[in-house]
């Protein structure tokens, strides 16, 4: 008997959704606090055409997923991010690119691959973008979600630009960067708090490698060069183009911020990979990098893994004397947890405070809760979505008058096995134990996606 094996990242509650609707007037169990007003949007992939070939989780059009709540009130809407790849297979009614799995398809006359703008999303200047780390944002409409174009900073964007850019909430500043497989591997930016892209400068590396996410503290950006390695070589003797290079040390640069190659300090330490980071901060000589780390990966290469700690996130923190070029590495907590967030108006300072989500053990990335750190304390607290209840990142939304780190609420999107429906979840995050504070009935499935951001209404009423 002939059994065809299903792909688990379009099954279940990966499997993509085909409508794009617009709901008012949602359910609502519990009460929506009166001071959390604005919009939650999710970013993630969800693939428009059947695949070709062999689909993993990253290969998925971009799809917008918002909640805007006002007066105790919830509205839902999704959308799909427009790109011109998007376009072009809609038109074709067909998919016309394959993904991550397969061989890069070099004849296809649109471009050997496409930008999704499936990862993440950031607010600054007043644009709201969906980004995907191999090109150039795209600028979305708030609050309809529909995409106006791609934004290139009036065509002085020169390099991929980060799924993870960072905006220091005091100066207004943002940092990006873009990696790449020829050189410059690597190159830095800086876009002014009026939305202007102020310079970007080339970072030296040995060779290309996978570079997800990185950090900045109030003076300084730091950048993981991590043995996670692209090399045309390898692949032209017939290896891997993309291999973890476990004798390789893990390298983390640390520049000024308005510096470049020529003043950045580079520090040694064990081979690991981290795809996110949860914040950074200076503390006397030491700039500190907290972040999920993994001893080894083949989360984008398939294959047998040999490593049985590889692709298990572990919270960890470095500290980085800046004086005596030291390096100390520790692990803060033995529960595996990815997608960290903190409360953004303190990114780049010390905080208090830091969330995560608790993986699930699973043979596909699902998570069962949110763990709330204390780093004051070394302890945590973890809210759990309850059996069979899955969930996403959980965004950190402050409250309107907040007068400690974390007075506000952690929302995310949670997926119910049991009823097979999706929901969004509010969370006291200073009571992170009890039950939500308010659950919104979502009228379709919202699909697992990356991640999310909170726009909050003065936000919204300055967005362009």
């Amino acid at each position: 008997m002939l059994t065809t094996a299903v792909n688990p990242y379009l099954d279940g509650n990966f499997a993509p959704v085909c409508q794009e609707i617009t709901a008012d007037t949602l359910q609502v169990i519990g009460e929506l606090p009166a001071d959390l007003s604005g919009m939650f949007v999710r970013n993630g992939p969800n693939p428009q055409r059947s695949p070709i070939g062999q689909y993993h989780w990253f290969d998925g059009d971009g799809m917008l997923h918002g909640v805007q709540i006002i007066n105790g009130k919830a509205t839902y809407r999704n959308r799909y991010v427009r790109t011109r790849g998007w376009k072009i297979e809609n038109e074709a009614g067909k998919a016309v690119w394959s993904g991550f799995m397969e061989p890069p398809q070099k004849d296809n006359p649109h471009g050997i691959g496409k930008n999704t703008a499936n990862t993440a999303l950031v607010w600054h200047a007043g644009q709201f973008l969906a980004l995907w780390e191999g090109g150039a944002p795209h600028n979305i409409q708030l609050p309809e979600l529909e995409t106006i174009d791609e934004y290139t900073y009036n065509n002085q964007l020169v390099s991929p630009f980060t799924a993870h850019p960072k905006v220091d909430p005091v100066t207004g500043e943002m940092m990006f960067f873009g990696y790449s497989f020829a050189p410059p591997y690597l190159q830095y930016g800086v876009v002014s708090a009026e939305g202007k892209l102020l310079r970007t400068v080339p970072i030296d590396i040995p060779m290309g490698v996978m570079m997800h996410d990185f950090a900045i503290t109030e003076n300084y950006s730091i950048f993981m060069d991590l043995p996670l390695t692209f090399s045309p070589e390898r692949m032209q003797r017939g290896e891997p183009m993309m291999m973890f290079e476990n004798q390789r040390p893990s390298r983390f640069g640390i520049v000024p911020r308005h510096g470049d190659n020529s003043n950045i300090r580079w520090f040694e330490s064990s081979p690991c990979f981290v795809f996110h980071t949860l914040n950074a901060y200076e503390e006397g000589d030491e700039v500190v990098l907290i972040a999920c780390r993994m001893s080894s990966t083949t989360i984008l290469m398939g294959g047998s893994q040999t490593d049985p700690t590889a692709d298990i996130p572990l919270l960890h923190r470095w500290r980085f004397n800046l004086i005596t070029g030291a390096v100390k590495e520790e692990k803060l907590d033995d529960v595996p947890a990815e997608f960290p967030r903190v409360n953004e108006n303190l990114l780049g300072r010390k905080t208090q405070y830091g969330y995560a989500g608790k993986m699930a053990k699973s043979p596909v990335p699902l998570f069962e809760g949110v763990i709330k750190y204390n780093f004051s304390d070394g302890k945590s607290q973890t809210h759990e979505f309850g059996k069979g209840r899955y969930g996403g990142e959980s965004v950190f939304a402050p409250s309107l008058n907040a007068t400690t780190e974390d007075d506000g609420w952690l929302i995310t999107f949670v997926y119910d096995q049991n009823s097979e429906t999706s929901e969004l979840v509010v969370v006291n995050a200073q009571d992170i134990t009890s039950e939500p504070v308010a659950r919104v009935i979502i009228p379709q499935r919202v699909p697992y996606g990356f991640h999310g951001a909170w726009i909050s209404e003065a936000q919204l009423s300055h967005s362009l």
